[in-house]
């Protein structure tokens, strides 16, 4: 195998989140070295498993099936949606094991310097969900800039309905140290503060 053809690999894998082009190029080297079974298999395995998930139709989680496990579950509808950002954030929620309630998949969140308005969103798509069974919206998008607007913006459609809307706390991680801990974390663990 040419050096060429390492460097179309490496460029490939460096195309991936959180791969560099040292560890994309580690990652063709062990590649080439591999059987070439090993290499057919995980080609194989990565196009079959890109053919086979897609969207739920209702909450826009991955699945396989005609929907996902969450929504199919009938014990999970328990008048609660978490809204989030991404499948993978669903996913995160979900190793907790803690939370029993219904998913909701944006699709992102609204940046207008980048321009993602709510029609780039999934936000009719959740609205259209909102019915008499649901009492309480979740929502857990990240701390930043982009997901307190969407939020805030959520918060204002949604509350006039006569529905709870939460947000997920923010604050110092378990085990944090306060004294290396960055101003707005600390701010939004004073406001997120709770009686004992």
């Amino acid at each position: 195998m040419s050096n060429d053809a390492i460097s179309r690999i490496a460029l490939e894998l460096s195309r991936l989140p959180g791969i560099g082009r040292k560890s994309a190029q580690r990652l063709a080297y062990h590649i080439v070295s591999m059987p070439e079974e090993d290499v057919r298999t995980l080609a194989s395995t990565l196009w079959n498993g890109r053919k086979a998930v897609r969207f739920c139709p209702v909450c826009f989680n991955y699945t396989e099936e005609e929907q996902c496990a969450v929504c199919s579950d009938e014990t999970r509808h328990n008048g609660q949606i978490c809204v989030v950002r991404e499948p993978r954030d669903a996913a995160a929620i979900e190793r907790m094991h803690d939370y029993r309630g219904l998913y909701h998949v944006l699709g992102g969140t609204l940046s207008p310097m980048n321009g993602i308005g709510p029609d780039d969103l999934r936000i009719r798509e959740l609205l259209q969900r909102l019915d008499d069974s649901i009492n309480e919206v979740i929502i857990a998008t990240n701390p930043d800039i982009e997901g307190e607007a969407t939020a805030a913006y959520l918060a204002r459609l949604i509350k006039p309905l006569g529905i709870r809307v939460t947000r997920i706390a923010h604050g110092v991680p378990i085990g944090g140290d306060l004294e290396y801990t960055d101003e707005v974390t600390l701010s939004k663990a004073l406001e997120g503060r709770r009686e004992m």
